[in-house]
């Protein structure tokens, strides 16, 4: 029988074209929270890290849509990530989750925790709390 600390994670990514924002859920998968943000190639070791000590259960990826929930430019630079995810990590499940306003939502999470205003917009800081919004959203919506 397995403990609940080494059941397999699931990890929220938020990619950017310069950074890639992680967050990791906690072992009953009912809170979010920030884990960093990187370079693209360096988020893929942290990811493949994650799998190795921990296991991931799934990566859930930010799926930038517009207004109207359509695909966009951004969507084939993400696509492209999703690959290499699946190269870096193997036979792992990838959900997509509609990123539409997280960056925006991280922002006020920041301000309402009391970070400070140059903090707050610090882009590293926000991206990784829009990876936890995105993963938080997903396990809202799975349960």
């Amino acid at each position: 029988m397995s403990t609940l600390s080494s059941e397999a994670r699931v990890v929220g990514v938020d990619v950017g074209t310069k950074r890639v924002g992680l967050a990791v859920a906690d072992p009953l998968r009912l809170f979010a929270q920030p884990h960093g943000t990187y370079a693209p190639d360096e988020a893929l070791d942290v990811l493949r890290t994650l799998r190795d000590e921990k296991g991931i259960d799934r990566v859930v990826v930010g799926w930038p849509l517009t207004e109207e929930g359509t695909a966009e430019e951004a969507t084939e630079m993400v696509e492209a990530y999703v690959e290499r995810i699946r190269k870096a990590l193997g036979d792992i499940k990838i959900a997509r989750e509609d990123e539409r306003y997280t960056s925006e939502i991280a922002k006020d999470l920041l301000r309402e925790a009391g970070v400070s205003q140059p903090g707050r917009y610090d882009k590293g800081r926000v991206d990784a709390a829009a990876a936890a919004v995105i993963l938080q959203g997903f396990l809202n919506r799975v349960g």
